[in-house]
């Protein structure tokens, strides 16, 4: 189970709260690395006997080159980098995994709130569908904890335990012989969809959004439990954790030579004099480095038997009995309904406090300008000083806009009338062009309404005006139609020869002309 150790270090004073945690053994980094540190100091302390003992002169002129050659070789292996990345993913790995596990609490919510009827039928339904929900995450431990599997080895295990029936173990044994290859885990949450479809038949739940809700949490429960698989089939590239095992190895190995002794090694400093009777320095950094490797190791797999890993028995206990008491023992009960305390208040003021508590009555927070004070001098309004464009200006302003843009297409299109006699291939582009002239014939009509409003000032400006708004209409309409045209004929034929289109654009032009004269006149 998961060494918890929160309740301890809640408040932290004096010297800090993880001192503390250095005496505890279970869990500990202690209990991790003291094999492989009692292995390093016997290799150490072997190869110091070794040479001090046994070698002759030559030989340990001999050793003493490998002693320096390892000491000034041995800093190139990026043990750090490569070891602090890999850790890095091993810890969000593990804690993803476990956010992972999936809980039946929603699914047993959603199965007491829509699944209806007090009568044994509709217990058994709400009974069945949760047990299937529990039987299915205890079918996939199984397969990925060797705590559960040594608690549940066979299909009779769960039988005994109550999660299986004795027909439903036939029928996963019927279905296991014919298809061996793949896990059957999801067989109990389609059993449950299948119950939660009759009861939707036979009025139990009220309607269809209902059996959506639970065919919803049923899914996703489900589909956690296939996460879950699917971390345990795959796993961190082998290549990496061999990388890491390796870079690791090789550098204490090394450093089993490279900490050594020997008689005629300059003393930079005193900690050499240290060095020949205990490695201290050497010791320090293969405890941290190991260590680190250590905690890899722990969690790369969460669900096996370490002393972090997760109590995942404990967990299938828990959710049995969770989902039995929220579907059955609390089925559509609740409490009496009563007035609060508050009733009369509406809502409290705050609440009480204990004799204890009274020292952690806190205020309540304010806000970063909460105390910033402006002076009144700096506080006076800025008064805005109004426009002096007048409205008539700026209507005017935008119908020279207008004749300007309107006198330019023109201008563009005549020329383009005067080019050469070629066949065109008219683009998609024309849409958009056509686009920009019905806004044009419409900023025409707002600004022409704009300025006969003003007829009641100045009778005679307003005819000349008017007379020259419906010709600009006329010209835009025009210009509209002609591009209309042409647009037409390029889908019907998409070469069409110049002196055609000018014959057109003639006839609708005087068309247009008449029309427009009479809606003057």
């Amino acid at each position: 189970m998961t060494v918890t150790y929160t309740a301890e270090v809640a408040t932290c004073r004096m010297f800090g709260c993880f001192l503390k945690l250095l005496f505890r053994w279970r869990g500990s980094i202690y209990k991790l690395v003291w094999c492989d540190l009692v292995a390093f100091l016997v290799a150490h302390y072997m190869l110091t006997i070794i040479y001090r003992l046994v070698l002759n002169d030559n030989q340990k002129i001999v050793f003493e080159g490998m002693v320096e050659y390892c000491a000034e070789y041995t800093s190139l292996i990026p043990l750090s980098f490569v070891l602090g990345f890999y850790v890095t993913i091993v810890m969000s790995r593990w804690w993803h995994q476990y956010s992972s596990i999936p809980w039946p609490d929603a699914a047993a919510v959603a199965v007491s709130s829509n699944l209806q009827g007090q009568d044994e039928r509709g217990r058994v339904m709400r009974r069945t569908v949760m047990r299937y929900v529990c039987l299915c995450l205890t079918m996939v431990l199984t397969m990925i904890s060797p705590r559960v599997k040594k608690r549940f080895p066979t299909l009779e295990h769960l039988v005994d335990a109550g999660l299986l029936e004795e027909n439903e173990s036939k029928i996963m044994a019927n279905f296991n012989s014919r298809f061996p290859r793949h896990s059957k885990h999801w067989m109990p949450i389609v059993w449950a969809a299948s119950i939660v479809t009759r009861a939707h038949r036979e009025g139990r739940i009220p309607n269809s959004f209902a059996v959506r809700v639970i065919l919803d949490e049923l899914n996703r429960f489900r589909g956690l439990c296939t996460v879950l698989l699917n971390y345990d089939n795959i796993s961190v590239p082998l290549v990496y954790t061999q990388v890491v095992t390796l870079a690791v190895y090789t550098y204490f190995i090394s450093s089993v030579f490279a900490s050594q002794w020997y008689e005629d090694k300059k003393v930079v400093d005193y900690h050499h004099k240290i060095q020949i009777y205990f490695p201290l320095f050497t010791t320090l950094q293969f405890f941290f480095y190991m260590g680190w490797l250590k905690v890899a190791e722990s969690l790369i797999n969460p669900f096996g038997e370490d002393d972090d890993d997760f109590e995942v028995n404990w967990l299938i206990d828990r959710n049995l009995l969770v989902s039995y008491m929220i579907v059955d023992e609390m089925h559509h009960e609740h409490p009496e309904l009563i007035r609060d305390q508050y009733w009369d208040e509406v809502f409290p003021t705050e609440l009480p406090y204990t004799v204890g508590a009274e020292q952690f009555r806190e205020k309540h927070p304010q806000s970063s300008t909460a105390k910033v004070e402006i002076a009144e001098a700096e506080a006076e309004v800025i008064h805005m000083i109004p426009s002096k464009v007048k409205v008539d200006k700026s209507v005017g302003g935008s119908c020279q806009k207008i004749d300007a843009a309107t006198n330019s297409s023109m201008a563009a299109s005549s020329n383009s009338s005067l080019s050469s006699r070629q066949k065109i291939v008219f683009p998609t582009r024309k849409v958009r062009i056509t686009d920009q002239i019905l806004q044009e014939s419409d900023m025409v009509q707002t600004d022409s309404t704009a300025l006969t409003g003003e007829s009641k000032f100045s009778a005679t400006s307003d005819d000349q005006t008017d007379n020259d708004d419906f010709e600009r209409l006329r010209m835009a309409r025009a210009k509209h139609r002609r591009e209309r045209k042409l647009n037409s004929s390029s889908v019907r034929q998409n070469n069409v020869t110049m002196d055609a289109m000018d014959t057109l654009d003639f006839e609708e032009t005087g068309n247009l002309e008449e029309s427009d004269q009479q809606e003057i006149e």
